[in-house]
Order: C-alpha cells, then sequence, then structure tokens
C-alpha cells in the first residue's frame, strides 16, 4: 500500500512553513524528509516526531 503524506504538505503551506522548518522542529534527518517528499515508506518513530 502506498502512502501519501500530501495531507502533511497542505498542513505545511496552511502553517506558511517550510519543509526545512518542519526538519529542524521535529528533529528528523534530510533522510527521512526526502522519504516523506517522495512518499515513501519512514519509521513510526519519524512519525511520531512529527506528531
Amino acid at each position: 500500500m502506498k502512502m501519501s503524506y500530501n495531507k502533511l504538505w497542505k498542513l505545511l503551506i496552511n502553517k506558511q512553513m517550510k519543509k526545512s522548518d518542519l526538519r529542524k522542529k521535529a528533529g528528523i534527518s534530510s533522510s527521512s524528509l526526502a522519504k516523506l517528499t517522495k512518499d515513501e515508506n519512514v519509521t513510526t518513530e519519524v512519525l511520531a516526531k512529527i506528531y
């Protein structure tokens, strides 16, 4: 099953945040952010940090 993080990107737009802001604020790596951008699988730990 393919994941889609479109709602996350819409939320960032609404909050006037950049992806780099999300990365710094959530404390995730640039490779994890790249996986999110490509709609690839990430660990639940990464998702928990964003939440």
